[in-house]
């Protein structure tokens, strides 16, 4: 039973070391975006390079044999790469363009209620008033620590916010269909395949090669943005989600990403930050601890 309890907490932290990590993703695009990559381009390089990394570390760890799986787990990672990675990406780059990154970034954070729902319908999850509130808090602090509590609603593109939903619905799938996958599936595989789907699926609907002048700068940047906040950080991701009971939890601790990103904005480019921003990181923060309390009364 505590080898059990052990290794849920184990997910848990696994699964916040992968928000951080998602947090540097800013980083990477912007600098991408500076040398010219359009969002496309920068999309494919993500996934093709972290297709390639995880392939290479997948054989080396494991041997070519442990591409071979059941066609359960190969349909699963093909869902992963196609919802939660392409078709993911496609929806929050035309988010962002007909909203603007602000109100995306918000309209992303909505991914823990749609979590929440299907974990109710698939897993048969009990949301209790406990939880509740901290998916509640959580959408909140997000919401203020991106925007500072200031969004204009006048202009905005009604397509644009769909989009920017459909966004967060894609990215809450990540937790649902990686645990559909089970808890014996090989995160390193899992990943590689996802990665590979993703790349063939904005390779044909993307067409990435448009509009952008390759040069070895984003090339450079293009391999470390695949290597750490995507490859590195989903291996974390997976792993922790296929230890954890409750999926409806996971997007609440992987929230960490907005914190990360405020504190990456703050100490990098020198972004300013007000007090409704400090205040939304901390109910960030209080959702997760909220969330924890529940986990560890469950034990006693």
């Amino acid at each position: 039973m505590n080898k059990l309890k052990n290794s849920e907490r184990l997910g848990y932290i696994e699964v916040l070391t992968g928000g951080t990590l998602w947090g540097f993703i800013g980083v990477f695009v912007l600098e991408m975006s500076k040398l010219g990559a359009s969002s496309e381009m920068t999309s494919f390089l993500r996934m093709s390079f972290a297709f390639a990394i995880l392939a290479l570390i997948t054989i080396a760890k494991y041997g070519i044999k442990a591409f071979k799986v059941s066609r359960k787990t190969l349909f699963v990672c093909i869902l992963l790469g196609l919802i939660c990675h392409g078709i993911y990406n496609v929806f929050y780059n035309i988010a962002v363009v007909k909203t603007g990154i602000t109100t995306s970034a918000v309209l992303l954070n909505v991914a823990p209620v749609f979590t929440a729902a299907a974990s109710r319908i698939l897993f048969k999850e009990k949301i209790t008033p406990q939880k509740a509130a901290a998916l509640a808090i959580n959408i909140i602090g997000c919401v203020l620590a991106v925007t500072g509590g200031s969004i204009s609603l006048s202009g905005l593109s009604v397509a644009g916010i769909l989009f920017g939903i459909g966004a967060g619905f894609c990215y809450s799938m990540t937790a649902i269909i990686g645990r559909l996958a089970g808890d014996m599936t090989n995160a390193y595989v899992m990943s590689t395949y996802s990665y590979l789907a993703a790349a063939v699926f904005i390779a044909i609907f993307m067409h990435p090669w448009s509009g952008t002048a390759m040069n070895a700068g984003i090339l450079i940047w293009g391999f470390l943005y695949a290597l750490i906040p995507t490859a590195i950080a989903y291996i974390f991701y997976y792993n922790g989600v296929q230890k954890i009971k409750e999926s409806s939890k996971v997007p609440v601790f992987a929230s960490t990403e907005t914190v990360a990103a405020a504190i990456i904005g703050i100490m990098l480019y020198h972004e300013q930050i007000g007090i409704i921003n400090i205040i939304g990181i901390i109910l960030v923060l209080l959702s997760v601890v909220l969330m924890n309390i529940r986990r560890a009364e469950n034990e006693k």
